[in-house]
């Protein structure tokens, strides 16, 4: 009798262990950074818990799933829009929010990211409902910035702030987006010859510019190579008019130089006529008459049988 009381009393003693330790996992609970808890007790709710070590009344106590209070991003999948003008645009759109109040989020909604996502669809719809697609593709940021306004109010009775709603893409139909294409080819295009003709008129602008400072350049190193001449000719006429005039020259030695000088003006092909001057004809008579004085002593000479000169 003894052996099976001992049995019994160790099984006991076993099952009171597993009790005990059952209730003591039960009833301690650590919360992670950035999480937060829901107590219920009895059904109903009882306190939040923060990060740290907390403990439950086992059986009485509940603990619901920890809620992240981190921000989170949630991409919904491209929603069909109709525009004003009348056109089918698919939106993709993400949305970033973050829970502030556990308590509201875990019973003001079921699930607040289901309803967060339908709730975007249904503002996206009426905001673009109200704008063409060229206004729809300009004013992302005006789009953006109504969601987030419209979904911030809606979700803080729940206890969740939006932060931030972007557009990730907004798609066009099929034949809307070729033309489009065309249209950007033709607008690349203008662009381009735009930027040809002025590149075409600047360049020609500056040739001609350059052409004109050649041409002033070539006037004015002509200008002075002729003011230099015409100071060199000036300078040489000076002198040769200094030497003649220092050297005193008689009639006979200037008939001399214009007879010198005559064949140099008769080398032109256009040279007809002559204008001699009146001191040229003095000139030679006066040599003329020494020519002649000459001729006479020496037939003298030769008559009396003297030499011309004594």
């Amino acid at each position: 009798m003894s052996d099976s009381s001992n049995i019994g009393a160790a099984i006991v003693l076993i099952v009171l262990a597993v009790f005990v330790i059952v209730v003591l996992l039960r009833s301690i609970r650590i919360v992670p950074q950035a999480r937060a808890g829901i107590v219920e007790r009895l059904g109903k709710y009882q306190r939040t818990l923060g990060p740290g070590l907390t403990l439950l009344i086992p059986f009485i106590d509940r603990l619901l799933p920890l809620l992240d209070l981190r921000e989170q991003v949630v991409s919904f999948p491209p929603q069909p829009v109709i525009t004003e003008d009348n056109l089918v645009v698919s939106i993709d759109t993400v949305v970033y929010f973050q829970i502030t109040e556990p308590r509201a989020a875990t019973y003001e909604i079921a699930n607040y990211i289901q309803a967060v996502e339908q709730l975007t669809t249904t503002t996206l719809r009426n905001v673009v409902g109200g704008l063409n697609l060229e206004e729809a593709l300009t004013s992302r940021d005006q789009i953006n910035g109504q969601l987030r306004g419209v979904l911030d109010e809606a979700t803080g009775k729940w206890g969740i702030r939006v932060s931030r709603v972007e557009l990730k893409a907004i798609d066009p139909p099929l034949s809307i987006q070729d033309s489009m294409e065309k249209q950007m080819r033709a607008e690349r295009d203008r662009r381009a010859a735009i930027l040809t003709a002025e590149g075409t008129k600047q360049s020609a602008i500056l040739t001609a510019e350059g052409q004109r400072q050649a041409s002033i350049l070539a006037a004015e190193g002509d200008a002075k190579a002729s003011i230099l001449r015409a100071d060199g000719e000036a300078q040489a006429i000076q002198k040769v008019f200094d030497a003649i005039h220092a050297g005193n020259p008689d009639q006979k030695l200037l008939a001399y130089q214009y007879l010198q000088t005559l064949p140099k003006l008769a080398q032109g092909d256009s040279n007809k006529l002559w204008i001699i001057p009146s001191e040229v004809g003095e000139a030679l008579k006066g040599i003329g008459g020494a020519l002649g004085n000459i001729n006479a002593g020496d037939d003298e000479a030769a008559a009396g049988g003297k030499p011309a000169n004594q």
